[in-house]
């Protein structure tokens, strides 16, 4: 799959999106500095929720929330009350994806209906991000997959049927440009439940598309260990200070997190290289000196027959390998060598 120059594959370079979702508390100045670290950083991507108070979240969800704390730490107000301060509005996509552009940066959004999706494409965004929330609302993902463009689905809460069905679904509509996201909808996991191991197993489930990882654990080490297992994109929630209200600041990555999620990816995903067994250049050029070569452990004479206890192996490997012993053993010595020195093909009858 492509997001722009992009090539987003297993065991490649991540891509990283930054997760700012409603992180930026309704405020435009937050956001914009949000984005600015998030490229200080090294993300790819900044990532935005789009919602409004009528799309997402029904009357009587509002009436059994009169008061809303998602945080061991903090209480909020009702869910309504948060909702109303957070969504983003429609102005506001306009101005934060001109910023991201200017800033060289990828916006890109989570829309939780048709009509936010429709918002998406007349911004041109580079991919549509899917939340697991909605794995199983088919209208949407056909509307969304009818805009041909790449399709980011997270999976949490999902069985293998539901993923298969969500897939299907996309690929009914003629895109077959698909990232899976293995993904615990749980803020934050405990380690045993986050089972990183379904990475390796959605890549031979669905060997087509590109696999990645959607992170709600606190810290970085989970991240970087989904790129260890091949992880193509990784999503982790960005927040500039994990005291601020709001719903998942304390979870999400600081800017000294995700810079450290970003250089830390890069270097696993290079240091992963290929399959195939592989001798570098430098380990070649190293050769010679780490290894060892048959050498003599008595002075001898011209016309002397070597036997297994006149040799021994030592450094440097310029010479007759060890494992070439049995060609050496027997054999008459031409000319006169001492202790320790290097015996040559050349020093044999």
């Amino acid at each position: 799959m492509q997001i722009g120059m992009h090539e987003i594959r297993n065991y490649g370079k991540p891509y990283i999106i930054a997760e700012i979702g409603a992180n930026h508390n309704g405020d435009m100045n937050l956001a914009k500095e949000m984005i600015d670290k998030a490229i200080e950083c090294g993300a790819n991507a900044v990532k935005f929720q789009s919602w409004t108070d009528k799309s997402l979240i029904s009357k009587s969800e509002y009436k059994n929330n009169q008061k809303y704390d998602d945080s061991p730490k903090k209480h909020f107000g009702s869910l309504q009350e948060m909702v109303e301060k957070y969504y983003l509005r429609e102005d506001q996509h306009y101005i934060l994806k001109q910023y991201c552009d200017e800033k060289g940066i990828d916006f890109c959004s989570t829309p939780f209906s048709e009509e936010e999706a429709d918002l998406l494409e007349k911004l041109d965004v580079p991919f549509y991000k899917v939340a697991s929330m909605d794995i199983d609302n088919i209208r949407l993902l056909k509307h969304i997959a009818r805009k041909r463009k790449p399709v980011i689905l997270s999976t949490g809460m999902a069985t293998l049927g539901e993923i298969e069905a969500a897939v299907k679904a996309i690929e009914d509509e003629g895109n077959f440009d698909i990232c899976l996201l293995h993904c615990i909808s749980i803020y934050p996991p405990e380690s045993k439940d986050i089972h990183l191991n379904n990475i390796l197993s959605l890549q031979k489930i669905f060997p087509d598309y590109p696999i990645g990882f959607s992170d709600h654990t606190i810290g970085v080490s989970v991240p970087i260990a989904s790129v260890a297992l091949g992880a193509a994109i990784v999503e982790k929630h960005f927040t500039l200070d994990k005291n601020l209200p709001g719903w998942d600041h304390e979870i999400s990555a600081d800017p000294e997190e995700l810079m450290f999620i970003v250089r830390e990816s890069n270097i696993v995903a290079q240091a992963l290289g290929s399959f195939r067994r592989t001798i570098s250049e430098a380990e070649k050029n190293k050769k010679p000196k780490f290894r060892r070569s048959i050498v003599l452990t008595k002075d001898m004479k011209a016309g002397e027959i070597i036997s297994e206890n006149h040799i021994t192996f030592k450094r440097p490997g310029t010479h007759i390998r060890p494992d070439q012993e049995q060609y050496v053993v027997g054999r008459v010595l031409k000319r006169d060598m001492s202790q320790d020195d290097l015996i040559d093909w050349i020093d044999l009858v």
